[in-house]
Parts: structure tokens; C-alpha cells; sequence
């Protein structure tokens, strides 16, 4: 029963943060800084960023440099100067890109780059819900070790009740077999519990980066979640994954765009000097060239239609994958208050009457009135029926790490560099 109040006590509020302890919030904090997933998502934002600005300058000129009519035969063959048509010519030619469509291609990585800021919101959240259901997992396993461990104890004082009862004729062999059974039982229970109790170390321990031996505070406060089911939808338009996809379906969009200037097309100018032999007078020469779209119906109105769908495409993908993520929060939501309400009937009354059980099977024990099976039995059950509540316990606490951190918490990850905007 120590370890009932104990468990019941400490699954019940949250504990201060200690020194040499870990609390959640601070393997989150750890798990924030090991991520490489955030830094590979800051260096793309500020990718975009730059080539927004690029996208939005003129086309680099060209230079251009040769020799023109040069002879091949002949006398003057291979003269650079006799030849009163042989020219050396410098020139410089420079495309034209129209203002509007370089703003629209502007505008184009400037929404890549909040699509990249919205994935990065999505990437936040993940680490701090994983690293929360690691610490919260572990955090129950140990209270399952040390639930599984007093039974062990309990079962191996029953052995020792057993065989001295045997010794002094006061009790059976069978009763001996019994109680050793029950200890291997319990043992085994426990052998289990070590092993996911290790993975689970191992687990936490990767996300923070930490001695998987180190302590941990007691579990935060998991009695509220700030969601409500009635306005699922509209909290949800929020989520990161949902502002993601509705960043790509503007990128398509903007693509469209850009696709339609095409029925304009860009103009290059070209001036050039074109020196000749001193007995002949030098030349100058301007020229412009412009992109006869002779095929629209094929080229131009195909590339928009494509774009357009891809557009609807991704609209059609943002509206779908909401409606998932309001189904799935709102189970989620159910899932945490129906745990929430069994955890509660397990400590109200499962457990203290299977506690009083046993006690009462140990009393009826000692007077001679029941069996030590009966016992083994009401022993068996309490451990059974606590490391249920305690399963229960963590499966609602998981559920309430997804309800919570379905948006990064902002507090945790408020020292973390962002991807820069170039100036």
C-alpha cells in the first residue's frame, strides 16, 4: 500500500525541477539544440530569401568579342585589315525582363521561404511532442519498474511465510511451489519491464543527448490542453503543416503567373563597335530581339493550365489533410479525457478496494480461514491492476503530449537562430 500512496502521489501533480534532474521542458530545450533537421530548415529559408532578391535583378549583360568576314582565300586571306568587310568587334547585349514578372518571381521564393519558415514551425512542434512522449514513456516505465520490484519483494516474503509454515507443520508443500511460482512470475514481469524500460532510456537519451541514467523530475501538468472540440477547424488552419501546404498551393499559384507573362515575351538589345583596317571607316551597331510566341494554344496556354492544376491540386491536398487533422485531434481529444477519467477510477476505486482485498485474503490467511492461493491471487491481481493504471496513465499522458505540442511551444525554442533575411 506505501507504494500505492507513493505512485497515486506523485502521478498526480508535477514536481519542481531539482538540480541534476531532467524536466521535460528542458529535454525538449536539449533536443531543440541537437536537431540538425532545424538547422538543414534554416539554411533553405535563408536560401529562398536570397534568391528572392536575385530574382528580382535584371539578367547578368553579355559580353561580346570577335572577328567578322575574315578572308579564306586568296591574297588577303587571314588579313585582319586589308579586307575593307573584315571587322574586330566588342559589343554588349542585355535581356530585358519585364519588372512585373521579375516582382512575381520575387514573390515567388518569398513564399517558398515562409513555406520553409511554416515546414521549420512543423519540424519544432514534432521534436518537442517526440522528445515529450520519450521523457513521459520512460518516466512511466520506472514507475512500472518500481511497481513490479515491491511485488517481487512481497512475493519472495510470501516464500519465506510459506516454507517456515511448511517446516513447522502448519503448511503444505504445495503452498511452498506456489509462492516460488509466483516470484518467478513476478520476476519475469519485472525482466520485461527492464527491457522496455532500457529502450526507452535509450530513446530519451537520443533526443537529448544526455546519460540515459540521469533522473528525472516528476511528470508536468496534464490536467488541461487548450483546445476545445467545437473549434477544431479553425485552431487547426493554424498548424504548421496545414500553413505549409497552403504555401505551396500560393507557389503554384504565383508559377501560373509567371507562366502567363510568357505570352510577353522578354526582349534583348544588343550595340556593338566594329573596328575595320585605317583605310576604311569603323562601324556601329545596335539590334533587338524579341520572341515570336507563333504556338500559344501548344506552348504558352498549356504551361498555364499545367500550373493551374497544380495549384488546385494543392488546395484540393490543403483542404483533405485539414479535415484528417480535425478527425485525428478530435480523437485524440477523446482519447486524452476518456484516459483521464479511467485513471481517475482506478485511483478512486480499483485500486484501494484491490489493496483491502489483499489485505483482507492475508487476514482470512492468518486465521485460518482462506488459502494461501487465495493470497498468491489477491497479490497478483493488485499488480496487475496497478501496472494497468499506470499503462493507462502513460497512454493518456502521450495523448496529451500530441493535443499539446500540436504547435511548438514558443518559450522552448526562443534561443534558437532563424534562417537570416538578406538585407
Amino acid at each position: 500500500m506505501s507504494f500505492l500512496a507513493a505512485f497515486l502521489l506523485a502521478t498526480a501533480m508535477p514536481m519542481a525541477p531539482g538540480a541534476g534532474v531532467l524536466s521535460l521542458p528542458e529535454a525538449q530545450r536539449r533536443a531543440l539544440e541537437r536537431s540538425r533537421q532545424l538547422d538543414a530548415l534554416d539554411a533553405g529559408i535563408a536560401s529562398s530569401r536570397h534568391l528572392a532578391v536575385a530574382a528580382g535583378q535584371l539578367p547578368d549583360p553579355v559580353l561580346r568579342i570577335g572577328v567578322d568576314n575574315v578572308p579564306a582565300d586568296g591574297g588577303d586571306r587571314f588579313s585582319l585589315t586589308r579586307d575593307f568587310m573584315t571587322m574586330r568587334r566588342i559589343g554588349v547585349m542585355q535581356e530585358v525582363t519585364r519588372s512585373g514578372k521579375r516582382e512575381l518571381r520575387r514573390q515567388r521564393y518569398e513564399l517558398e521561404a515562409e513555406k520553409g519558415s511554416a515546414e521549420r514551425q512543423a519540424a519544432l512542434a514534432a521534436v518537442q511532442r517526440d522528445t515529450a512522449i520519450a521523457w513521459l514513456d520512460r518516466w512511466h516505465l520506472e514507475a512500472m519498474l518500481r511497481a513490479a520490484q515491491d511485488f517481487v519483494v512481497s512475493s519472495e516474503a510470501e516464500v519465506q511465510s510459506a516454507d517456515t509454515a511448511y517446516r513447522g507443520g502448519r503448511g503444505a508443500q504445495a503452498d511452498v511451489f506456489a509462492t516460488r511460482g509466483a516470484v518467478g512470475l513476478a520476476q519475469d514481469r519485472r525482466a520485461e519491464i527492464e527491457r522496455r524500460l532500457r529502450q526507452a532510456r535509450i530513446e530519451l537519451a537520443r533526443w537529448t543527448g544526455g546519460s540515459p541514467e540521469e533522473p528525472l523530475t516528476g511528470p508536468p501538468d496534464m490536467t488541461a490542453v487548450a483546445l476545445a472540440a467545437g473549434e477544431l477547424e479553425q485552431h487547426l488552419r493554424t498548424h504548421p503543416e496545414i500553413v505549409a501546404l497552403g504555401r505551396q498551393a500560393a507557389i503554384a499559384t504565383m508559377e501560373a503567373r509567371i507562366a502567363d507573362t510568357a505570352r510577353r515575351p522578354d526582349w534583348t538589345w544588343e550595340a556593338s563597335f566594329q573596328q575595320r583596317g585605317s583605310a576604311y571607316s569603323n562601324m556601329f551597331s545596335v539590334g533587338v530581339s524579341i520572341p515570336l510566341p507563333w504556338d500559344p494554344a501548344n506552348r504558352q496556354d498549356r504551361e498555364v493550365a499545367a500550373r493551374t492544376a497544380l495549384a488546385e491540386e494543392a488546395s484540393a491536398r490543403r483542404d483533405e489533410m485539414l479535415r484528417a487533422h480535425v478527425a485525428e485531434v478530435a480523437g485524440l481529444l477523446d482519447e486524452w479525457r476518456t484516459g483521464r477519467e479511467r485513471s481517475a477510477r482506478y485511483r478512486r476505486e480499483i485500486l484501494p478496494l484491490a489493496v483491502e482485498r489483499t489485505r483482507a485474503s492475508v487476514a482470512a490467511y492468518a486465521g485460518g480461514k482462506s488459502t494461501l492461493s487465495d493470497v498468491l491471487a489477491a497479490r497478483r491481481n493488485e499488480a496487475d491492476l496497478l501496472l494497468q493504471a499506470i499503462q493507462i496513465e502513460l497512454e493518456t499522458a502521450k495523448a496529451w503530449a500530441r493535443l499539446a505540442f500540436l504547435l511548438p511551444d514558443e518559450s522552448i525554442h526562443r534561443d534558437r537562430i532563424h534562417g537570416s533575411r538578406p538585407q
